[in-house]
């Protein structure tokens, strides 16, 4: 159970700062693209514009007694831009038929490449986008609609850089993370393991001291029958002491199998044949209480682990089924093979609320009647041992009561 507890809260951590990681490198990727985009379509427009104000004729700009034209790009945020910015400009009319391809500012794009990648565009329709390392924009003027096409191959090379970057930090990131959590993790547990082994030297030794007077009240209990004969004081001692002795045994079963190793015996066995044997002791407790318990168990079922825990798996499941069922209907109990797993099943008729919460059928002490009736001569810890078995064996018990009609438990290991 510790080991258990370590993994998890190990892999807890690991997820949560993969998590983290993950969503910081995606932030960043995406908050660098949506500026080169943004900074892309500002000098698109600024192209754009550029283009529409010399078709205009507005070229001129008041430098003392005469104009000067206006060098490219002078609307621009970076003056240094007329000198980096590589681009061309395709115009073409509203049947999308190209009229004119302006490519005097880029060397990288020939007037072939710059009508199939005009071509391309006009036929997608859409108005911006990237394609083939140029980012393209729409526009129009007087003289009709036009397409700016800008470079940004090395834009694109240094969004595809800082993706791999972001990516190794963060899987480097996260093995070192891995690495000190797991270092880590053994001293964060320790008052957990301090106080769980605690609990279980107290379960232990409280379990063998109760032995003790257990067994007196027992021994001076059949004295006084002897003496005196049974009585209904008697009976009830005696009932009260099995059910206080079944509880013992029963702490004491679930102290073992919380040890780190608490499979002492394994072997390969039958799960056949301990099936049948413990149908066989359980089909009178079942007519005592009028139920039938119907079995499907596959020959040749073999296991190899603790037979004597997996056998007292199985009791622990039948004696529940008995105990709790309610209403009409059998007991069905079935151990086959699917898939290389053993699958052992038992179903019995119930009447509890809707509302039941299944999964906490397995906890310590839990018992669906809040009100904890004793007269079942349940304590809540049966299904418990089933599940602490079941996980020493390395399987999965898993509980549904549909309707609350029908309590299903299944068991695969």
């Amino acid at each position: 159970m510790i080991r258990r507890l370590r993994i998890r809260i190990i892999l807890s951590a690991i997820a949560t700062f993969a998590l983290v990681i993950f969503f910081i490198s995606v932030l960043v990727n995406v908050i660098n693209y949506r500026m080169v985009t943004e900074q892309a379509d500002e000098t698109l427009t600024s192209i754009i514009d550029f283009e529409s104000r010399k078709n205009d004729g507005n070229m001129g700009l008041a430098m003392g007694p005469r104009e000067m034209p206006i060098p490219p790009f002078m609307g621009m945020m970076n003056p240094e831009a007329e000198y980096i910015t590589r681009f061309f400009i395709v115009r073409y009319d509203d049947q999308g038929m190209i009229r004119e391809v302006l490519a005097d500012n880029i060397a990288e794009a020939s007037r072939e490449e710059a009508y199939r990648l005009a071509e391309m565009t006009i036929s997608k329709g859409k108005n911006r986008g990237y394609i083939d390392g140029y980012r393209f924009l729409k526009g129009q003027d007087k003289e009709g609609k036009l397409l700016a096409f800008l470079n940004v191959m090395q834009d694109q090379q240094r969004l595809k850089v800082l993706k791999l970057v972001t990516g190794a930090v963060a899987v480097l990131s996260l093995l070192i993370v891995s690495i000190l959590v797991i270092i880590f993790s053994a001293p964060a547990i320790k008052p957990i393991v301090q106080n769980i082994e605690q609990q279980k030297r107290f379960i232990t030794d409280a379990s063998h001291e109760l032995k003790t007077p257990l067994t007196s009240i027992v021994t001076s209990l059949d004295v006084l029958a002897l003496e005196n004969g049974e009585n209904e004081w008697t009976e009830n001692i005696r009932n009260q002491s099995a059910r206080m002795t079944k509880l013992v045994g029963e702490l004491v079963a679930l102290s073992r199998l919380d040890e780190a190793k608490p499979l002492y015996q394994k072997e390969e066995f039958s799960v056949s044949d301990i099936s049948w044997e413990m149908l066989e002791i359980y089909q009178g407790n079942a007519k005592a209480k009028d139920r039938t318990i119907r079995a499907d168990i596959e020959e040749n079922l073999v296991l190899y682990g603790d037979k004597s825990a997996v056998g007292q798996m199985i009791s622990v499941l039948m004696d529940n089924a008995i105990k709790y069922s309610k209403g009409k209907g059998d007991i069905c109990y079935r151990a086959v093979k699917e898939h290389n797993k053993v699958i052992i099943e038992l179903s019995n008729p119930t009447d509890y609320p809707e509302t039941i919460d299944v999964n906490r059928l397995f906890d310590r002490f839990y018992r669906p009647d809040s009100s904890r009736n004793v007269n079942d001569g349940g304590s809540g810890i049966g299904l418990a041992i089933a599940k602490a078995v079941v996980e020493a064996h390395g399987g999965k018990i898993t509980a549904k009561c549909p309707g609350g009609k029908q309590m299903i438990i299944k068991v695969r290991i």
